[in-house]
């Protein structure tokens, strides 16, 4: 089976092998470009039978002008770059990578929090300016500095990476709440978290994080409303994706000091026009997408993408969206 990556630099810059999809195909020939363009799609595809994409849109179109086309893998939990009804209508499988970055963008989410709390960049600066060693004194804190134990952590979403947010808070001695419409997850998780309505979720919480996917219902979940609602001085973390608040009310909110900080993994365009409000904003951490990007964690992808691949060859369906 020959195979095309459209956009291997995302996942692979060239620190790790193409192996385990070589291995997944049959040892059929592997076609890696580094990034495509719309318009080269289907010229790229060609005749190969199948083609991993993280961001470059697979379309109808595209599907249309590729004829011999019998698998996407997207190498990615998301899969919103395929159009699944044109892939199902023509009988092309489509797969995902789920569950591969949850231990990731947990620590990412903690060092977010971290930041804040802790102030490791501004008091490193300082200290590599010299201002310690003019100091009077034998520690100086450049911001105030803050205990997570006793605080409220409010989660919103309570699937893999929501639960493992729970535990590691509850470790760090948090106390909390979780806004979720699948209730009997909390019981079945047995960890020691409760449910919590709308209002009571955004008004209690001290530090808010967002785990939730995107869809009509939750976007902009986050909006003026929401952020007036939260207790002032308020952290919001999101790892998630980037639409699920209205970034404009959160500069606001910012602006105004309603917000007492914002931290994104995620933006509603990636990467941000000039145009984006968050940049510049004050309290605000932004981050290049990179909470799923450790080493290990996309060795793990791929490894996952090569068996999706070959358990379509051996006539299974593994991880497979239609």
């Amino acid at each position: 089976m020959n195979v095309v990556v459209l956009d291997g630099h995302g996942v692979n810059p060239g620190d790790l092998t193409w192996d385990d999809i070589r291995a997944g195909c049959g040892g059929g020939n592997v076609t890696v470009y580094d990034r495509t363009q719309p318009e080269e799609t289907a010229q790229r595809i060609g005749q190969a039978e199948a083609v991993l994409t993280n961001k470059t849109a697979l379309t109808e179109e595209v599907f249309a002008r590729c004829p011999s086309l019998r698998y996407a893998g997207v190498l990615a939990t998301g899969y919103n770059v395929v159009d699944i009804e044109a892939a199902g209508r023509r009988g092309i499988a489509v797969t995902n990578v789920p569950g591969y970055s949850t231990s990731a963008v947990v620590q990412h989410l903690f060092a977010l929090i971290f930041e804040r709390t802790n102030a490791v960049r501004i008091h490193s600066e300082s200290v590599h300016r010299g201002e310690w060693t003019a100091c009077p004194d034998f520690c100086y804190w450049k911001t105030p500095l803050t205990e997570v134990a006793g605080k409220t952590l409010g989660i919103f979403g309570f699937g893999a990476i929501g639960q493992r947010v729970a535990a590691a808070a509850l470790a760090f001695g948090m106390r909390v709440l979780v806004f979720t419409r699948t209730v009997e997850k909390i019981r079945s998780s047995g960890l020691d978290v409760r449910a919590a309505g709308w209002q009571e979720w955004l008004s209690s919480s001290d530090f808010l994080t967002l785990h939730a996917p995107l869809t009509k219902e939750t976007e902009h979940i986050i909006d003026a409303a929401a952020l007036s609602a939260m207790k002032p001085g308020a952290m919001l973390i999101n790892t998630a994706r980037g639409p699920l608040v209205d970034e404009y009310a959160v500069r606001q909110a910012l602006d105004s000091g309603r917000l007492g900080a914002y931290a994104a993994d995620v933006l509603s365009a990636e990467p941000p026009s000039g145009g984006n409000p968050l940049i510049g904003a004050p309290n605000c951490i932004l981050t290049p997408h990179i909470a799923w990007a450790p080493e290990e964690t996309r060795v793990r992808l791929l490894q996952i993408a090569g068996e999706n691949l070959a358990a379509f060859l051996r006539g299974e369906r593994r991880n497979r969206i239609v």
